[in-house]
C-alpha cells in the first residue's frame, strides 16, 4: 500500500510524464446534477482524476470578461517558471469560502514560486456582475488576481464540474494536478513543494517576487464594512450590528448613536475586554438577558458577550473547522463549521444554530455548553422529512414566531419550516418555498411558483415573516401558512437610495415594533423599513468609525540612494520632490498607491504632524512624487537635518506580473537663507 506522501509523489510524477488536466468526469461513473442539467454543482468532498494529454484543453485564461486585483489581464504563457494554482469558485459557495485560508497559507509559504489565480464562475445571475465579485473579493480579503468567468468560457475549457475545484500548472506550463472540494491544503502543499524542488534543481523555476494590489488594500473610510446581520432590542433601545468586514460588533441605540464596540477590529480568536477581543467575520446575533451570543463565522465558534462586564469569551469551538460528520461537544471541544445565525428556541435555554458549513441546524445549550446536530443529514439539498433525514443547503438565517423555526436555506433559495410544538421524535422539516439547488429567480406568488435568489436573512414581526432576498436586492414578506411570498421593499436593481428604495445584497433583518432594521451588506449601511408604510430610510450612524489598526510599513531589499547634499529654506516645513528611476520597460501599477515613510534617524522627535508609524500614501502613484516634511520646531539657517525617505511602489512590465520595488533615500538637508522651500531630489 502506498503511503499518503508516496501517493502524492506518484500522482505528480504520473502527470509530469504525459498526463494533463481535464475534469469532464470528476465524479467517476455516475451522472451528476451538472451533466444531467448542464449546470455546475458544489462538491464538498475531494476527488481526483487525470486524463491523457490528447484530451487536455488549450491552456489559456482568455475569455474572462474582467480582472480584479490586477490592472491588466494575466496570460498563462507569461507565467512560465511559476507554479500556478487555479481556484474555480463562486462567492455564494461556503465550500469556496473554506478554501480561502488554505490558499492564503500556500501563498505565504511559496510567496516567490507560486501564483494563485481565482476563476470566478457564477452560479447565480447576480454573481456574474464584476462589481459584485469585486465587492466580495474585498470583503473576503482575497489578495490574488481573480478573473470573472461570467460566460463559463474557462469553466468549459478546463472541463470543471464542481465548486471549488483547484488545478495546478507546473513551471513549464503543463497541468499536473486537480482536486475538487475543500480541505486540500496538505495535498496541494505536497504537490507544490515537489514541483518547486524539482524545477529548482532543473533551473527553470522563476523565484522573482510578484505582488498584486488587492481590493482590500484600498483605504477603508466606511464606519461599517459589509455588515452581515443586525439585531434590534426595542426594550433596551439598542441596535447590535455585526460589522463583518471589520471583524467586530457595533452597538448603537435605535437612532444610530454609537454606544460601544465589541472587538479590536483585528482578525483573530481572542477573549478578553471589548478592546482586547478579536473576532473573524461575525454574523448572527442573539440576545439573552444581558448576554449577547455571536456566531463568529470564520472562527467556527460561538462567542458570549457579557454586556455589563464588557467582556467576551468563547463558549463553543476553538477556531478549527469541523470536518464533515463532526458531532459537536462541549465548549472548546466542540468543533463547528461556519455558524451563520443564532436564535433562542422559544421558552428554552437552547440556541438554534444555522451551521452553514455542513448544511445543518445545530443546537447549543446555554447552561451546559453542549452543542451538536439537531436537524439535517449533512447532505446538501432540499429534502423534507424527519429531523435526521431532512437536507438543507447552506442555512444562513433563522426566525421564529414562537411556534415554528423558519430557516433561510440560501443555496436552494428557499424557506424551510419546523413545527416546534411537536416532540422531537415527531418534528419534520417542511418547505415553505424553494424547489432545488438551481431553482432560483425573482417571482412572487404561492408555493412552487415562488422564486428567490440566495436569501440570507429572516425576521418575524407584526404577524409576518420577512425575507432578505439577498441577490434580488429586495425585502420580501411571506405568509408561511399559505406559502405566499410578495416583494415588500426594494428593487432588483442594486442601489442605495431611499426613495425609490434600493438595496445591495441585504444579509440580515430584525424587527422592532413597526420597523424592520436591514443590514444592507454591500452598501455598508443600516436601513430601516416601516412595516406599515413600506417607506425606507437610511439610519444615520453617529460616532461609528472604522477600526484603527496600525501597520508599520517595511521596505525590504530597497535600492538605497545617498544624496551628497541638499539645501532648503529655514522654517517649520519644507518639501521634497523625488524622482525614482524604474528599470527599463517597467511602469507604475496605476491601481496601487505608493507607500512612503519619512524619518529623521539621527534626531528622533524632529518631525511634527507626520505620524512616523504609519507613513503616508500617494494615490494615484506618480513620478516624481512630493513629500511634505513638517518639523516640530523651526529650522535655523546653518543647521543640518539628516532625512530618510522610504518608498514602496508596485511596478510592472507590459502584459505580465507586477513586483514591488523599494527605494530609500538618505538626504542631508542643510537649511540656507534664500534656498527653495521645495527641494528636488534626483535618482542618483
Amino acid at each position: 500500500m502506498h503511503s499518503y506522501r508516496s501517493e502524492i509523489r506518484r500522482r505528480v510524477q504520473m502527470f509530469a510524464v504525459g498526463l494533463a488536466l481535464a475534469l469532464g468526469a470528476l465524479i467517476g461513473g455516475g451522472h451528476s446534477v451538472a451533466s444531467e442539467r448542464n449546470v455546475p454543482i458544489e462538491r464538498p468532498h475531494a476527488t481526483f482524476a487525470s486524463f491523457p494529454q490528447a484530451q487536455a484543453p488549450r491552456l489559456s485564461l482568455e475569455g474572462g470578461v474582467a480582472w480584479i486585483n490586477t490592472d491588466r489581464p494575466i496570460h498563462l504563457d507569461r507565467l512560465r517558471g511559476k507554479v500556478v494554482l487555479l481556484d474555480f469558485w463562486t462567492y455564494c459557495c461556503i465550500n469556496c469560502h473554506h478554501v480561502l485560508p488554505d490558499l492564503a497559507k500556500l501563498e505565504a509559504k511559496y510567496k516567490n514560486q507560486l501564483v494563485v489565480i481565482g476563476v470566478h464562475t457564477a452560479k447565480f445571475p447576480a454573481e456574474r456582475e464584476t462589481q459584485n465579485i469585486r465587492k466580495k473579493v474585498r470583503e473576503y480579503n482575497i489578495k490574488h488576481p481573480v478573473v470573472n468567468d461570467a460566460n463559463q468560457v474557462l469553466w468549459r475549457r478546463f472541463g470543471i464540474q464542481g465548486w471549488p475545484t483547484l488545478a495546478v500548472i507546473d513551471p513549464t506550463g503543463r497541468p499536473v494536478y486537480a482536486e475538487s472540494g475543500e480541505g486540500q491544503f496538505a495535498a496541494l502543499d505536497q504537490v507544490i513543494g515537489e514541483l518547486v524542488k524539482t524545477h529548482k534543481a532543473l533551473g527553470d523555476l522563476d523565484e522573482t517576487p510578484v505582488q498584486f494590489f488587492s481590493e482590500s488594500d484600498t483605504t477603508q473610510t466606511e464606519g461599517l464594512l459589509f455588515p452581515g446581520k443586525v439585531l434590534a432590542d426595542q426594550p433596551g433601545n439598542r441596535l447590535f450590528i455585526s460589522d463583518t468586514g471589520h471583524n467586530r460588533v457595533v452597538i448603537t441605540n435605535l437612532a444610530g448613536e454609537h454606544q460601544s464596540t465589541i472587538g479590536s477590529g483585528e482578525e483573530g480568536l481572542a477573549d478578553g475586554t471589548f478592546e482586547q477581543a478579536k473576532l473573524n467575520r461575525p454574523q448572527g446575533l442573539c440576545l439573552v438577558g444581558e448576554m449577547l451570543y455571536v456566531a463568529d463565522t470564520e472562527n467556527h465558534a460561538i462567542r458570549a458577550v457579557d454586556l455589563k462586564a464588557r467582556t467576551i469569551r468563547t463558549v463553543a469551538g476553538n477556531g478549527s473547522q469541523a470536518a464533515y460528520g463532526a458531532r459537536g461537544g462541549r465548549g472548546a471541544e466542540a468543533i463547528l463549521n461556519s455558524p451563520w445565525d443564532l436564535i433562542l428556541f422559544p421558552n428554552s435555554r437552547t440556541l438554534a444554530v444555522a451551521m452553514a458549513g455542513p448544511h445543518q441546524i445545530w443546537q447549543f445549550d446555554l447552561d451546559t455548553g453542549a452543542t451538536g446536530v439537531w436537524a439535517g443529514s449533512g447532505r446538501e439539498n432540499i429534502v423534507d422529512g424527519p429531523l435526521a433525514e431532512a437536507a438543507f443547503a447552506q442555512p444562513s438565517g433563522l426566525a421564529t414566531d414562537g411556534k415554528h423555526l423558519f430557516i433561510a436555506d440560501s443555496e436552494v433559495s428557499g424557506i424551510r419550516s419546523i413545527d416546534l410544538t411537536l416532540p422531537d421524535a415527531k418534528k419534520v422539516v417542511e418547505t415553505v418555498v424553494g424547489i432545488d439547488l438551481f431553482g432560483f429567480g425573482d417571482v412572487d406568488g404561492q408555493g412552487n411558483q415562488v422564486r428567490l435568489q440566495h436569501c440570507l436573512g429572516l425576521a418575524y414581526g407584526q404577524g409576518k415573516l420577512f425575507i432578505a432576498d439577498s441577490y434580488n436586492n429586495k425585502i420580501k414578506s411571506c405568509d408561511p401558512a399559505t406559502k405566499s411570498v410578495h416583494s415588500f421593499a426594494g428593487s432588483r436593481t442594486p442601489g442605495a437610495t431611499d426613495t425609490p428604495a434600493h438595496f445591495d445584497e441585504p444579509g440580515g433583518l430584525s424587527v422592532a415594533g413597526n420597523d424592520i432594521y436591514v443590514a444592507d451588506t454591500n452598501n455598508h449601511l443600516i436601513r430601516v423599513v416601516s412595516v406599515d408604510s413600506k417607506q425606507v430610510h437610511t439610519l444615520k450612524l453617529s460616532g461609528v468609525s472604522p477600526p484603527r489598526i496600525k501597520e508599520v510599513p517595511t521596505f525590504a531589499n530597497a535600492s538605497i540612494v545617498t544624496i551628497e547634499s541638499a539645501q532648503a529654506a529655514p522654517g517649520k516645513v519644507f518639501s521634497l520632490v523625488i524622482t525614482p528611476v524604474l528599470a527599463k520597460g517597467y511602469d507604475l501599477n496605476s491601481q496601487a498607491p505608493m507607500t512612503f515613510l519619512v524619518e529623521t534617524p539621527d534626531k528622533p522627535g524632529a518631525l511634527s504632524a507626520l505620524n512616523p508609524t504609519t507613513g503616508g500614501r500617494i494615490d494615484p502613484p506618480t513620478i516624481p512624487f512630493v513629500v511634505s516634511v513638517p518639523l516640530a520646531s523651526e529650522a535655523k539657517a546653518g543647521e543640518t537635518l539628516n532625512v530618510r525617505v522610504s518608498l514602496k511602489a508596485m511596478v510592472c512590465l507590459p502584459n505580465t506580473l507586477c513586483t514591488v520595488k523599494n527605494f530609500v533615500w538618505n538626504i542631508p538637508v542643510k537649511f540656507v537663507d534664500g534656498a527653495p522651500k521645495q527641494v528636488a531630489i534626483g535618482a542618483k
